[in-house]
C-alpha cells in the first residue's frame, strides 16, 4: 500500500495534463521581507522516490533563486511540501435505442439499451507552503492539482515536475 501511495504520489507531479493551481495567502504580511529560506525537514523527506524527490526539491530550489530568495541556515521563511493524493471514478451513461410510437400497422413498442463506462484515474495534489520563521505563521500557500498519468518517461517526468512547480510558485508574490 505504501509503494502504491509512494507511486501515485509520484505521478501527480509527472502527468503531461494542465496543472490547476490555487494559492491563499495572509493579507497583513509584507512579502517584500522574505530573502531567504529553508525546506523543511519534512519536505526533504517526501514520500516519493528519490530520484523523484530530487527533482522536486531542485525544481523548487530553482525556482526560489529565480524568484530571487537565497537559500539558509537561517531563513526568513520555511518551504514546506505536501503531496496528497485521491482515487476518482467517473461514470458516463449512453442509451441507444428505439422507443414507443406509430408503426406501420399501428402502434408499437422499442427498445433501448443503456451502457455504462466507468473511467477510474488519481489525482493528485502538491502543497507549497511558506512559514514565516519570526511568527512561526504560514504567511503563502500554493496547492497545484492535476490527473496522473503513470507512464512518463524520466525526461518527461522532470519537464513536468518542473512545470507544475514553476505553476504553483508563479502565484507568489500574491499581487
Amino acid at each position: 500500500m505504501k509503494n502504491l501511495i509512494t507511486f501515485l504520489s509520484l505521478a501527480l507531479i509527472t502527468s503531461c495534463s494542465s496543472v490547476q493551481v490555487t494559492y491563499d495567502y495572509d493579507k497583513q504580511t509584507d512579502f517584500s521581507q522574505f530573502k531567504t529560506y529553508a525546506l523543511t525537514k519534512e519536505s526533504l523527506e517526501l514520500p516519493v522516490s528519490e530520484l523523484n524527490r530530487d527533482r522536486v526539491i531542485k525544481a523548487v530550489q530553482d525556482e526560489m533563486k529565480t524568484k530571487g530568495f537565497t537559500e539558509s541556515d537561517n531563513p526568513d521563511i520555511a518551504v514546506d511540501l505536501f503531496i496528497k493524493t485521491q482515487q476518482e471514478i467517473e461514470a458516463t451513461a449512453t442509451t441507444t435505442g428505439a422507443g414507443y410510437g406509430p408503426y406501420r400497422y399501428g402502434w408499437g413498442g422499442g427498445f433501448t439499451t443503456t451502457q455504462v463506462d466507468y473511467n477510474q484515474y488519481t489525482n493528485g495534489s502538491l502543497f507549497i507552503s511558506f512559514v514565516n520563521m519570526k511568527t512561526q505563521k504560514l504567511v503563502w500557500q500554493g496547492i497545484g492539482t492535476k490527473t496522473l498519468d503513470e507512464n512518463l518517461s524520466p525526461d518527461k517526468r522532470e519537464q513536468a515536475i518542473n512545470y507544475s512547480i514553476q505553476q504553483i510558485l508563479s502565484k507568489y508574490p500574491p499581487q
